[in-house]
C-alpha cells in the first residue's frame, strides 16, 4: 500500500472505532430511559436511497408506550446510525432498507438488512 492508502485506511478504521464508541455510549443510555419507561423491545423499519434515507417506523413493545418527543428523536437517530455502522453507504445508489429488532431485556440488537442494485448484461458485437 501507498501512504496515502495506508493514509487512508487508518483514517476510515479511526472514524469506524468513534463511530461504534459513540453508538455503544448512546445505546447505553437509551437502554436506561427506555427500561425505566418499561420499554422490553423495539423495532426500527429504515431505508435508504438516492443518497438519503431514514427511518421509517418505530414500534415499542408492549405497545402504548408514548416516548417524550427528544427521546424518540435520539433513538429514531440511534436506529439509523446502528444501521449505517454495520453497513455504511447503504443509502447511495438504489439504497438499501431493513429491521433492526432491539430486545431490551437483553440488550441484543438483530440486525435484518438488504441491499438494492441493479444488474445489467452487456454484449457488443461488431463486424458479424
Amino acid at each position: 500500500m501507498t501512504d496515502t492508502n495506508t493514509n487512508f485506511a487508518s483514517t476510515m478504521e479511526k472514524c469506524a472505532a468513534e463511530r461504534d464508541a459513540e453508538n455503544a455510549k448512546t445505546r447505553a443510555a437509551l437502554l436506561v430511559q427506555l427500561r425505566a419507561l418499561g420499554v422490553t423491545g423495539v423495532t426500527a423499519e429504515y431505508e435508504g436511497y438516492g443518497d438519503s434515507g431514514n427511518v421509517e417506523d418505530i414500534t415499542l413493545q408492549p405497545s402504548g408506550i408514548a416516548l417524550p418527543s427528544e427521546l424518540s428523536s435520539q433513538l429514531n437517530a440511534f436506529a439509523w446510525g446502528f444501521a449505517y455502522q454495520q453497513h455504511p453507504g447503504f443509502e447511495n445508489n438504489e439504497g438499501g432498507y431493513g429491521t433492526l429488532t432491539w430486545d431490551l431485556t437483553h440488550d441484543s440488537i438483530d440486525l435484518d438488512h438488504a441491499d438494492r442494485f441493479v444488474e445489467s448484461t452487456h454484449s457488443y458485437h461488431e463486424g458479424l
